[in-house]
């Protein structure tokens, strides 16, 4: 979960202007960050944020646990999004195939060749969190909203159920599935960003003369990274994962690719406009603690 919101729920219960004020700024950032993440909009993104936040004025008061919080904040904000969300022309309308997620020999012989590259030096990280954001948004809409909840925003899969209304299980197999969309597209990325690291022919050739041999074998290890990463897994089918894994350098290298495709996921950030976000918690600020009869003084009015 985000700390902001843990933060949020203690600044609210103190009740001064003050800790309200800041309060309200950090649910501000939060509702207009995950709408970006999920719609890309930035305008359906305010929108949503100044619906949702005066929507949520008479409740805030009542929730006094962050989990609750995060629930219900979330919830109605996917709501507001999704209703009134415009038709994203990257996304694919169909699900998402594990079959057609799977790295073929020759994904795998070129994830080898740049296993010892180092993302950092990639691409700059403005721009990292642009071909990020990009990627995410062009996950269909069903897996993408996992994947942001779980991913961006911190949740846990009994959290993205109660707010989707899904299975635990549902979660799990659509976060797989979307963390490993993001990697293909992001791999798609590399070659133009980055110079791919010189090899002997003979070398190269021979380790993708090995992943030939791979995908078959490896298949039940790709179709179950995530569980294996988050570390969902029963002892024993971790530990004959891990033997087979350390044996294996195309799984070796297909981890650690899409480790860092996960990793840049909850990197991302997107912020909320500075012009706009003042004027707005201003006027919340003030009608929130007119909900609770706190008057504003002068002193605390010159705050805002």
């Amino acid at each position: 979960m985000r700390p902001e919101l843990i933060e949020a729920v203690r600044l609210l219960r103190s009740g001064d202007t003050a800790s309200v004020n800041e309060a309200i700024g950090l649910l501000q950032n939060t509702v207009y960050s995950f709408s970006m993440k999920v719609c890309g909009h930035t305008e359906d993104a305010e929108d949503t944020m100044q619906d949702v936040l005066v929507g949520s004025l008479p409740h805030l008061a009542k929730i006094g646990d962050s989990r609750a919080l995060a629930v219900w904040l979330y919830k109605v904000t996917r709501n507001r999004c999704w209703r009134m969300r415009r038709k994203t022309v990257h996304a694919p309308k169909q699900t998402l195939s594990l079959e057609e997620l799977m790295p073929d020999e020759t994904e795998l012989g070129l994830i080898l060749q740049g296993a010892g590259a180092n993302p950092e030096t990639e691409v700059l990280r403005g721009e990292q969190n642009q071909l990020i954001h990009k990627a995410i948004l062009s996950v269909p809409p069903e897996y993408r909203i996992v994947l942001v909840l779980h991913d961006v925003e911190d949740l846990d899969t009994d959290q993205i159920a109660q707010i989707l209304d899904l299975r635990p299980g549902t979660v799990r197999v659509r976060l797989h599935r979307a963390r490993l969309y993001v990697r293909k597209l992001m791999s798609l990325v590399k070659p133009l960003v980055t110079e791919p690291k010189r090899k002997k022919p003979r070398s190269r050739r021979a380790k993708a003369d090995d992943t030939s041999r791979r995908p078959q074998q490896c298949r039940d290890i790709f179709a179950n990274l995530s569980e294996y990463l988050d570390d969902r897994m029963e002892v024993s089918s971790c530990q004959e994962m891990r033997e087979h894994i350390e044996a294996c350098p195309a799984c070796i290298a297909f981890i650690g690719d899409l480790r860092h495709a996960i990793d840049r996921c909850r990197k991302l950030d997107v912020g909320c406009d500075p012009e706009i976000a003042p004027r707005l918690r201003s006027a919340l600020t003030r009608e929130y603690l007119r909900m609770l009869d706190h008057p504003v003084t002068q002193k605390s009015s010159a705050i805002l």
